[in-house]
């Protein structure tokens, strides 16, 4: 390996930003990075953390960033007046945007899984990582503010899932051309027939490439029939063609339920046994900031929810 090569994360810190480094770090790369929250000496630990784990830390004044072996990454801000743009501009270095970046480790892996739609996107990747972490598959995963770029950088997923779509950031026929593309390049697309543009999805592709998924809906290859409200989340009856599950969840309401079946079209597409995949469901333990119960005091329950 070129001892001069590393990558430097502009911003390493950020919860987009930090799990990128280390998928990176983890291929064998030297990660270095700079952070104003560090300059600012706010979360030291998390700092401290990095630099344990071999991450180099920089002042974020450009410092950092000094040969042209280096690939500066940026949240989006490519410009010359942030200063570890403007001196990777001087040395010659390469500049990615974190969106480039992911993506490009996405296209690379001999399997990917695509999550994308208007809600419930972390949900069903949490979802889907817990399954395969659960069954040996070693998943690595990259969750939240990933999803939003989706429609826009270029995303060759193995597994393209699309919970919903409706008018959000773009007009209608904008969104069609995205979410189009973005199951076409797929080799499964997994949707949603409970959303009238996710089912209008499935008659653009050749027969066999969809797998669909719906509460109540016979036509759909994962339907969820019978949803009981418990005290911790939901029970629910999977029908797959004549197969039957008993499903539990613990997580709340029939949204979570539509998300679950996503997921599980997701790893059934990945040759996951569907029983198995149910067996996963039953622990995992949701989102962070999704209808969290954060603690009871003098019988009131908060519940912390995005």
């Amino acid at each position: 390996m070129n001892q001069d090569a590393s990558y430097f994360f502009c911003g390493i810190g950020g919860s987009g930003m930090l799990p990128l480094a280390l998928i990176v770090q983890a291929q064998g790369h030297a990660i270095e990075g700079s952070d104003r929250a560090l300059d600012q000496g706010r979360t030291p630990e998390k700092f401290d953390w990095l630099r344990a784990h071999g991450v180099t830390l920089h002042p974020q004044d450009g410092s950092g960033v000094t040969r042209s072996a280096q690939t500066v990454v940026a949240t989006g801000a490519i410009e010359d007046t942030v200063p570890d743009i403007g001196a990777a501009r001087r040395v010659g270095a390469v500049i990615k945007t974190r969106p480039q970046l992911l993506s490009q480790l996405f296209n690379a892996a001999p399997t990917s899984v695509g999550v994308a739609g208007t809600s419930g996107k972390s949900t069903i990747t949490g979802m889907i990582a817990w399954i395969l972490s659960q069954t040996d598959r070693n998943p690595t995963v990259v969750n939240g503010a990933v999803m939003k770029n989706f429609a826009d950088a270029g995303y060759d997923p193995t597994v393209a899932v699309v919970s919903n779509i409706s008018l959000d950031h773009k007009s209608m026929e904008e969104l069609r051309d995205l979410f189009g593309g973005f199951t076409a390049r797929a080799t499964t697309a997994v949707l949603n027939l409970d959303n009238p543009e996710t089912a209008a999805l499935v008659q653009t592709l050749p027969a066999g490439k969809a797998i669909t998924f719906a509460l109540g809906e016979e036509k759909a290859d994962l339907s969820a029939y019978d949803l009981q409200p418990t005290p911790t989340g939901m029970k629910f009856r999977l029908m797959e063609g004549w197969s039957e599950y008993d499903v539990v969840l613990n997580v709340p309401g029939a949204h979570n339920v539509a998300n679950a079946l996503a997921a599980l079209g997701a790893v059934k597409a990945l040759d996951v046994p569907t029983g198995q995949a149910v067996k996963a469901l039953e622990t995992f333990a949701g989102i962070r900031r999704r209808m969290e119960v954060v603690g009871t005091v003098n019988d009131i329950t908060v519940i912390d929810d995005f």
